[in-house]
């Protein structure tokens, strides 16, 4: 079941890396509200380019909603973004 903000239209991205804990965090916490991301791997050459273009960094996790054209890193900033369009 999805919240009611989510429409199959919005895309949510999360780039993540394995072994990343803090990623490991935003995904269980998504899983939890039922939220579903595309995850994308920075162990993916191309998504790591795609990270490094629209975040400047190459840290994890990094949301993009692009629905809102929001777009963050901090595990715990996405996390609270995610609980206030839920809510």
């Amino acid at each position: 079941m999805y919240p009611l903000w989510y429409t199959r239209q919005t895309m949510l991205i999360l780039y993540t890396q394995e072994r990343c804990p803090f990623s490991a965090k935003v995904i269980k916490a998504g899983e939890q509200m039922g939220v579903e991301f595309e995850i994308r791997d920075i162990a993916d050459e191309t998504a790591e380019k795609e990270l490094l273009t629209k975040g400047g960094k190459r840290e994890t996790p990094y949301l993009i909603d692009t629905e809102t054209n929001t777009e963050m890193y901090e595990s715990d900033a996405i996390v609270s973004y995610l609980i206030g369009r839920i809510t």
